[in-house]
Formats: structure tokens, sequence, C-alpha cells
């Protein structure tokens, strides 16, 4: 049985990684009984921790929100994690200083062998900068907040013609693609799916009422993203035929918006970007045969690309012996 200081900290822990617990299931994570976890949790309330409880034969017991922050524990892993996301937080406003504080405190807590991990993780890695959008961290809070309390959100929205206008909607998911942040939601007004850029929205209080989770769009919120924030902001867009299945082409062609299987070996795939020569760059990185099917400006770009490559073959060949 653990000592009583060791078995505070553990049920502690415990609390904190999951929201409810009933007594006996703490009891027989502990090694103890009911009485001894009731017990402890006075304890824990006495070091200003608030353990609310609930009554009844089994009993219950959340860990609830006090006036200040208690102490978190972590094991390895989520230590590291959290000091590697303080290191790399981008695109959200007004955190970057907030973030370095910190980050201070973790790293002079952290064990060497910790601390050697989240430095071997920094070296090894390179940020490419962004260009996207900074994000207010209360908006982000807010949204998440209204998600987390299944609470409609209302905001609001400038579109992408830069209309304005107001929303009332169920949010589902917030989205991280690139240095932009997306709400995946259901627009109550359109009575469908929606996709909407955070930086474009300001939410308004208070929140609406309660709403039951409606099953994700297309049952993958990030694909439903890519597809709809692509399909609307993309300049130029094509359907190409590519001699590849279509896991392989989900995988490694991030500027899909739809990918249709014809086959174990085959899809045809609907594709977009800015820039026809975008699309043909990536097209090629793909390394499998494909067809373009209805953008004469793309197959002019992948004429241009080819002759580019055999000109820059030629020149670069070895002079003959």
């Amino acid at each position: 049985m653990l000592q009583t200081s060791a078995r505070l900290l553990r049920l502690l822990s415990l609390l904190e990684t999951r929201r409810d617990w009933t007594g006996a299931d703490l009891a027989g994570r502990l090694g103890v009984t009911t009485r001894t976890v009731r017990a402890d949790v006075g304890k824990l309330r006495d070091l200003g921790y608030p353990v609310a409880a609930s009554p009844g034969v089994q009993g219950g017991y959340r860990l609830g929100a006090g006036a200040q922050l208690p102490p978190l524990l972590l094991d390895d892993d989520e230590a590291v994690a959290v000091a590697v996301g303080l290191r790399t937080a981008a695109g959200v406003a007004g955190i970057e200083e907030t973030s370095v504080r910190a980050l201070a405190k973790l790293e002079q807590v952290l064990p060497s062998r910790l601390r050697h991990r989240v430095h071997a993780l920094q070296a090894a890695t390179v940020a490419v900068p962004g260009t996207g959008p900074a994000v207010d961290a209360d908006v982000l809070s807010a949204i998440a907040s209204a998600i987390r309390a299944g609470e409609r959100l209302r905001f609001d929205y400038t579109s992408h013609e830069g209309t304005d206008n107001r929303r009332d909607v169920e949010p589902h998911r917030l989205v991280s693609w690139g240095r932009r942040w997306y709400l995946v939601a259901w627009d109550t007004g359109r009575g469908d799916w929606r996709t909407f850029r955070v930086d474009r929205l300001t939410p308004r209080t208070p929140n609406g009422p309660r709403f039951a989770p409606r099953e994700p769009p297309e049952g993958d919120v990030v694909r439903f993203v890519q597809r709809s924030a692509g399909a609307a902001t993309w300049r130029y867009h094509a359907k190409v035929r590519l001699h590849a299945s279509a896991e392989h082409v989900r995988a490694r062609l991030p500027l899909a918006v739809d990918v249709t299987a014809e086959g174990p070996d085959r899809c045809v795939a609907e594709v977009g970007s800015d820039h026809a020569p975008m699309l043909a760059l990536y097209l090629g990185l793909l390394e499998v045969d494909f067809e373009v099917l209805d953008a004469p400006e793309l197959a002019r770009e992948l004429a241009k690309a080819g002759e580019r490559f055999l000109r820059a073959s030629a020149a670069s060949s070895p002079a003959p012996r």
C-alpha cells in the first residue's frame, strides 16, 4: 500500500485524468477502501483542491475549478508534449510572450532526462515561417468553450468576398491547418455543415441554447475542412486521373479536394491551388502516371515543366568520353 503522501499525489493525478470517478473505481486504483478515499479527498480539500462529491451508494468525485489553478501532475510524455507545444506555439495572437514565461517555469522543474528530450526535439526541428493571419486567443477560447458546453455560438462573420453577416451555429470542432484556424459547425440558418475562418469571426455573447451533438460531416472533419476550404478559396481547379490507389493519393496530395477510387490502383482526384504551376509541381511529386481531364491550363503548365526538365537533363548529362 502507498504511503499517505504518495497516495494523495496518485489520487490527484487520477482526478486530473478523467472528469468523473466513482469512489469504488478510485479505491480499486489505489488499493484502499472507499472510506480511505473519502478521507484522502478531505485532505486534498484541506490543501485547497476543489474536489466535488456526489451522494449515493457508490459516491462520485470530480476535480472542479477553484479560485486558483492547482498544481498539475504530468507524466514524462505529457511534460515533453507540453514543453514542445509551448516552444512551437504559433498562429495565435497575444500568447507568444505568455508561452515563453510558461515554458521557463516548466523547464525549471523538468528532470534533466526530460530537459534533454525537449532540447533534442527542438534542435532537430525546423519550423517554416507561416504567412497566415494570427488568431485572437480569446476568440479561440470562446469557441472552444461553446464546443465543450454544447451551446450554440453566435458571431459576426466576414465572408471570403468581404460581406458581413451574422451566423448562429452549432459548433463541432476547431481545426488548425497551417497557420489558419477553422471552425466546423452546423449552420442553423442554412441547415447544413459549414467551415468558417476563425480570424474572420467575432463571437457575440451570450451563447445560445444547448443542442444535441450531430454526427461529424463526412465522418472526418479534417477532410471536410480540406475539401470545403480548398474548394472555396483556391483559384485553379482540375480533375486528374492518377494511376495509384485512392489511399495513396489522399495520403500524399494535400491539394486534393476530393478523391474517387476507380479500382485498386486508379482514382480520379479533384485538385486545387492558387497557381497552375504549383498544381503541376505537386502532381509530379506523386511519382505516378496521371492524365489531366478538364484543365487545359494545367496541361500547358505540365508541358512547360516537362520541356524545362528535359533541357536541364540534357545540360547536366556528362560529356561523352
